[in-house]
């Protein structure tokens, strides 16, 4: 395979290098100076995937790191921090916006680049870690120190293999591999397609420990990539078990494709809304959507509560023998979310057998019985049994009793969501909801095959 056109289409043009270059150089010019003037003892780095020359077209994102020294009270360095994020939004005429890792860091956009500025602490090695962003400019070190120059292309491959297939990015939404991860592995294994030859054949609790240290026994993840930086960390940690068996599969899917150019562009859609609901009428499932709104919070902590919500609901009903095929949910991230459930049945008989305790266990059965009646109680197997009326024979009426302040606790939902969802809910059609997502749902296999 020729990889030189596809890497024509994914690296950076001279021009975007050339601009994300000097607006790095200026932010961090103005910031270092302005640390200088002030007497605060801090130096500023650039790291991430620009500093490592790992940024896909497109995806120049600024990391800008001011790292103060070990002995430097917290509380300053988050004050000191966001007063330097903020005086340099000032000075370039940008809009502060405020998140938070470890502690609160500031993102904003400067002549068309996205730009994080983030405080941290200057640590040498991860025995001297204060909070989890310090090790980033550890990981831009280690990387610039070890990736060769023909191995920054191998990585913009994996990257964008993985983005095409949906296995790129740690954040929760995706649970995938992490740009770090992913340049860990070209070290690893040396490209791009070694990679993928290795990935193949990768078992559940993989390990990986490109500087040999470290107990990786003490990890109990799908794949275990120990930091070289921090031999107590997993690179792969956030990593979740579909993605990693999602890419393994990939791999598998290029490496015998007749198409493999394929693997690095966006899936072909010819999206038609009538085309997608006779694809369900085809199934003769019975589908259930939820709408609701969702609060104004970050999308690192919307996603984890989202995902725990749809999945508490979906194994509530399962709890209720109602059949549930698949669920998963949808946001726009901005105002509104739709949990929708494919059931294999949504519709249940007035009956259902409660299970007793095993016949041979006398106290228990007499206990059974006393509660039930002697008379209505008989033999399954050799468990005792009882007969009784459901609650519930409709799973849309079990959902509607879920939802409500006197019930919602019968799911674990996430703590922000939980009055918006009470007081917001609402059972929609299926057309009404995002085509692009309701295509991954009724075809989840198209970006791992070409």
């Amino acid at each position: 395979m020729d990889y030189e056109v596809i890497l024509k289409d994914i690296k950076p043009t001279d021009e975007e290098k050339k601009h994300v270059d000097d607006v790095s150089s200026d932010i961090m010019d103005f910031l270092q100076k302005t640390c200088d003037s002030e007497d605060i003892k801090a130096n500023v780095t650039l790291v991430g995937s620009v500093a490592k020359n790992t940024a896909l077209k497109g995806k120049s994102d600024i990391d800008i790191f001011i790292a103060f020294p070990l002995n430097t009270d917290k509380k300053y360095l988050k004050e000191k921090g966001l007063d330097l994020a903020h005086k340099c939004c000032e000075h370039f005429n940008s809009v502060a916006q405020h998140h938070f890792a470890s502690h609160p860091y500031v993102t904003t956009d400067i002549e068309g680049c996205e730009v994080d500025i983030v405080p941290c602490y200057a640590i040498e090695d991860g025995s001297q870690l204060k909070s989890a962003v310090d090790r980033t400019i550890l990981h831009t070190r280690y990387v610039k120190e070890n990736l060769t120059k023909g191995q920054e292309d191998e990585v913009l491959l994996l990257k964008r293999f993985m983005a095409m297939t949906g296995t790129y990015g740690s954040e929760f939404k995706v649970g995938g591999f992490a740009g770090y991860l992913c340049e860990l592995l070209i070290i690893n294994y040396g490209n791009f397609e070694n990679t993928l030859k290795a990935a193949i054949n990768w078992k559940y609790g993989e390990v990986l420990n490109l500087e040999g240290h470290g107990k990786p026994s003490i990890f109990k993840d799908p794949l275990i990539v120990i930091d070289p930086t921090d031999k107590n960390r997993n690179v792969a940690a956030a990593l979740r078990l579909d993605k990693m068996a999602e890419f393994i599969q990939s791999a598998r899917n290029y490496i015998f494709s007749d198409n493999k150019k394929d693997y690095f562009y966006p899936i072909i859609r010819n999206l038609n809304k009538q085309d997608i609901l006779d694809e369900f009428e085809k199934r003769n499932s019975d589908l259930i959507a939820i709408r609701f709104d969702i609060p104004d919070m970050p999308l690192d902590t919307l996603h984890p509560q989202l995902r725990k919500t749809c999945m508490a609901l979906a194994r509530k009903l399962k709890s209720e023998e109602f059949n549930v095929f698949k669920a998963d949910y949808w946001s726009d991230e901005v105002n509104t979310c739709v949990i929708l459930l494919e059931m294999a049945s949504s519709k249940l008989n007035s009956v259902k057998v409660n299970i007793g305790p095993k016949v041979f266990i006398t106290q228990a059965c007499e206990n059974f019985v006393s509660k039930y009646g002697r008379e209505n109680c008989y033999i399954q197997d050799d468990f005792l049994v009882y007969t009784q009326e459901r609650e519930f024979v409709n799973a849309i009426d079990l959902i509607a009793h879920i939802f409500t302040t006197e019930h919602i606790g019968l799911i674990k939902v996430g703590k922000n969501l939980k009055k918006n969802l009470i007081d917001t809910y609402e059972f929609i059609e299926v057309d009404e909801i995002d085509l692009v997502f309701l295509d991954d749902f009724i075809n989840p296999g198209q970006y791992i095959v070409r």
